[in-house]
């Protein structure tokens, strides 16, 4: 099978993201009326007539000052098009051609690249541009499509591959060998809006995929990055930040929002980012508990560490916050680091492998009731009215989280304080730090007691 790259490039508002979505079978960029709501590279694969396809969806071109936000996102636009082995050029066939569309023509043709140019949005006829108007951006012959309405598409995947076969496509490489195997460990960074969360996603991959810059609130779609570490394979989200409901503004950042709670819902461990200078926030700790209902392994970045003036002072105090703030998730580990500087990082994705290894792992039965027993032994269950409860069998139903069920003689009447003190046990004895433990109360007999009579 061939392979390529095309990079969707367009002014704002011209559809760039609902052609992703539609090219790759898949909702997965933003959507909305309102134009600059995509900021980074999205990127999704799509078998296209034969071709491998790795879609690049990117921000709108716009002129820009130097170093504002709109021109870190037109660099990051740039880069994607000297990355891609073909550009899909969208207009807006309503609108018309406009000097936007004539300027960015140009940084397409002297790309040098093979370029189809798509005139979108002209159903219900509405579309106000003659198509022999398109023909003077010198970008080839225009394909008419709705992205929206899905009118077009075969024209223009086939436009597409026509080019592709001309030109350099590339057969998809041989994986190397000793190369990680598997599906890629799922993880996301999450935390609060301008806590560093791009710049670590940055430092991880080792290039400056994800704009960043000191403005809050610049990442809006939870955009994916595959990267290797140690030889695994891991696909890393870069989250939207979040805040408290009451302080969400606007639909972009209601979209963003919803899209960061996606990835958190989809990824197997969270690195939840906090801001050494203003560490363990109630927005910090509301996220902690989400990860926690979500059943997520969980692994706590400090970061700007390099701001920090007595870190060895600083780090104890930290830890005790945590096992005192964060009791459903004792022991989470916690990593201080610095995702400007780079500091930390390997010491970040090790307590990311050893989490994960936690939150996947399944204990004996015969171990667990041997534990149970003690747990018993040392601290028996109380008695409710005049009558003890009876703990007579545990086995773990299930991993990812770790979930347990416990059979005992009246189940709702068991203490939440016993239900603690089990958890706690099995966390310490275990060593199942940085994850959430499922516990659920069973009445009823040993279920293999019978089955043990019988034979």
């Amino acid at each position: 099978i061939m392979s390529a790259t095309v990079a969707i490039i367009g002014r704002p508002n011209v559809g760039k993201s609902t052609l992703f979505n539609r090219l790759a079978g898949r909702r997965l960029a933003l959507v909305d009326d309102r134009p600059g709501l995509t900021r980074d590279r999205r990127e999704a694969t799509a078998d296209l007539e034969g071709f491998s396809v790795r879609l690049v969806d990117t921000a709108g071109l716009e002129e820009a000052e130097p170093d504002s936000l709109t021109a870190r996102m037109r660099g990051q636009t740039e880069q994607a098009i000297a990355d891609a082995d073909l550009v899909l050029f969208m207009i807006d066939a309503r609108a018309g051609v406009t000097p936007a569309d004539e300027d960015f023509a140009r940084l397409a043709r002297r790309s040098g690249k093979p370029v189809v140019l798509a005139a979108n949005k002209i159903e219900g006829r509405q579309a106000g541009l003659d198509l022999y108007e398109a023909y003077d951006l010198g970008l080839g012959d225009p394909v008419a499509l709705s992205a929206e309405h899905g009118l077009g598409m075969p024209d223009l995947i086939g436009a597409i591959a026509d080019k592709l076969a001309c030109g350099e496509a590339r057969r998809e490489p041989e994986p190397e060998e000793g190369a990680s195997e598997g599906r890629p460990l799922q993880v996301a960074i999450v935390g609060r809006p301008n806590a560093g969360k791009s710049t670590l996603a940055n430092a991880l991959i080792g290039e400056e995929r994800v704009i960043t810059g000191p403005e809050a609130g610049i990442t809006r779609d939870a955009i994916a990055l595959d990267l290797e570490w140690s030889g695994r394979a891991i696909r890393l989200f870069d989250t939207a930040g979040l805040r408290r409901k009451a302080r969400v503004q606007g639909r972009a950042e209601e979209l963003s929002v919803t899209d960061a709670l996606r990835a958190i819902r989809f990824a197997e461990v969270l690195i939840i980012l906090l801001d050494a200078e203003k560490p363990f926030d109630k927005q910090d700790l509301q996220i902690a508990d989400l990860a926690a209902r979500e059943g997520r392994a969980v692994v706590i970045a400090i970061n700007k560490w390099d701001l920090v003036t007595n870190p060895r002072r600083v780090l104890p105090e930290l830890l005790e916050q945590a096992d005192r703030l964060l009791p459903q998730i004792k022991g989470v580990p916690l990593v201080p680091v610095s995702a400007k500087d780079g500091n930390g990082l390997d010491r970040l994705m090790q307590a990311v492998f050893e989490v994960n290894e936690i939150w996947n792992r399944r204990l004996p039965t015969a171990a667990l009731n041997r534990w149970l027993a003690d747990m018993v032994e040392r601290h028996t269950p109380p008695a409710v009215a005049g009558r003890r409860i009876k703990l007579r069998y545990m086995t773990q139903s299930n991993a990812r989280p770790p979930t347990f069920v416990l059979f005992c003689s009246r189940p709702k009447e068991l203490p939440s304080a016993y239900t603690r003190y089990l958890v706690n046990g099995l966390r310490e004895s275990f060593d199942m730090r940085g994850v959430p433990i499922r516990l659920h109360l069973r009445q009823g007999d040993n279920p293999y007691a019978k089955a043990g009579r019988r034979r």
